[in-house]
């Protein structure tokens, strides 16, 4: 009896923290992307609703410039820059970061597509990506946005390199239909 529960408990422990990996309030595909607006690392006007019926948007959020898995994330998708612009894809990167920061790592490692400067959360928010309430830090979680505005592809882990393959895939996917 006390193997069936602990076994039970261990089976709920993780069903737990799979369906909380996408947190209440985070757009699901197929959902609508929120309409949301920023700024750009040169103070730049950017609207979501600029690309629709024009252009794929891989909307990427990340927690901090500079950092290990960040960069990391930032350079996969440069170094990928061809392909995705080859099938149409627009990439905008966003983070709680200032766009100074934003333009020092894109100088650093030679971003070829902007960064958002979401200082006060409100694009995280709609997309409900902040870590938590009181701390001004995303965590990593990246949409594919089709042309029509629906959400076709959501990747929200930890590991930059699953956002990477899970994009690069459904990239493929949605260049098919």
């Amino acid at each position: 009896m006390q193997k069936i529960f602990s076994a039970a408990l261990a089976a709920f422990a993780i069903f737990s923290l799979i369906t909380n990996l996408h947190a209440a309030g985070t757009p699901k595909a197929g959902d609508k992307a929120p309409a949301v607006t920023g700024k750009d690392q040169d103070g730049k006007g950017w609207k979501l609703s600029d690309f629709a019926g024009k252009k794929v948007v891989l909307l990427y959020f990340y927690p901090k410039d500079n950092t290990p898995g960040c960069t990391k994330q930032a350079c996969g998708l440069r170094d990928q820059m061809g392909d995705l612009k080859k099938d149409g894809v627009e990439v905008i990167g966003v983070s709680f970061d200032s766009a100074s920061s934003h333009k020092e790592f894109i100088a650093k490692f030679m971003l070829n597509f902007p960064l958002l400067a979401d200082t006060d959360g409100k694009i995280a928010d709609a997309f409900g990506v902040r870590r938590e309430a009181d701390k001004n830090i995303a965590r990593r979680a990246s949409f594919l946005i089709g042309k029509d505005g629906k959400i076709a592809h959501v990747t929200d882990v930890p590991q930059a390199d699953v956002h990477l393959k899970e994009m690069k895939e459904a990239i493929a996917k949605l260049a098919k239909n």
